[in-house]
């Protein structure tokens, strides 16, 4: 199959190339590469918190990706929180969210409720044995220094139809702080730990 590309300089209706594909001559898409900055695995007796200090400001933006459920009693679900270059200031930092069961779908939008940004969902200490979360949280610009930096997630858990089966979340937070961001204290929103086998992997986007 011939592919004739047009060109205005002889009229629009004047080829002036033939090809073999609709993709010769096109710049080349280079899909956006992720590097593995660290990585933390809980061990036994559990971890009240997990740090990433020290990041390197050579990425575009950072990708947290975490696997986790924690201790929290007489709940199948929890949630963590990411305090920004260990800031526990909550009036800096404000949420967006939407989360459903299957059956009812929940929206809302909180300010300065906890300290630091809301990431669902989680397991709790109710949850099937070894069922675990899992979400994946895109920090925007990490790096700027003349912005609020935005905290863009997506979660879930599944409870291998326990009552209750299971939610999934989709949020954004926003750190109203234009420091550039060096480290992350990520903390369970109400167990006091996260619990062995959780994992948590930082990665720099290109």
């Amino acid at each position: 199959m011939a592919v004739y590309k047009l060109s205005t300089a002889g009229g629009a209706g004047t080829a002036r190339t033939n090809y073999n594909s609709f993709l010769a001559g096109n710049p080349t898409f280079v899909a956006t590469s992720y590097e593995s900055i660290a990585t933390a695995t809980v061990g036994p007796g559990g971890a009240s918190s997990v740090t990433f200090s020290s990041i390197p400001s050579t990425y575009k933006h950072l990708q947290l990706r975490v696997i986790g459920r924690t201790d929290r009693a007489s709940s199948a679900f929890d949630a963590f929180l990411i305090k920004v270059n260990n800031d526990a200031t909550s009036a800096n930092y404000t949420y967006h969210y939407l989360n459903g069961d299957g059956a009812t779908a929940i929206a809302g939008q909180e300010n300065g409720s906890y300290g630091g940004a809301v990431v669902y969902r989680i397991g709790g200490a109710t949850s099937p044995a070894s069922v675990f979360g899992t979400a994946i949280t895109d920090i925007l610009d990490y790096a700027s220094t003349n912005k609020y930096k935005t905290l863009r997630s997506l979660g879930g858990v599944d409870n291998n139809s326990s009552s209750p089966t299971g939610e999934i979340y989709f949020g954004s937070n926003l750190w109203l702080n234009t420091s550039a961001i060096t480290s992350l204290v990520i903390v369970p929103r109400t167990g006091t730990n996260f619990v062995q086998y959780s994992q948590f992997a930082l990665y720099g986007i290109l």
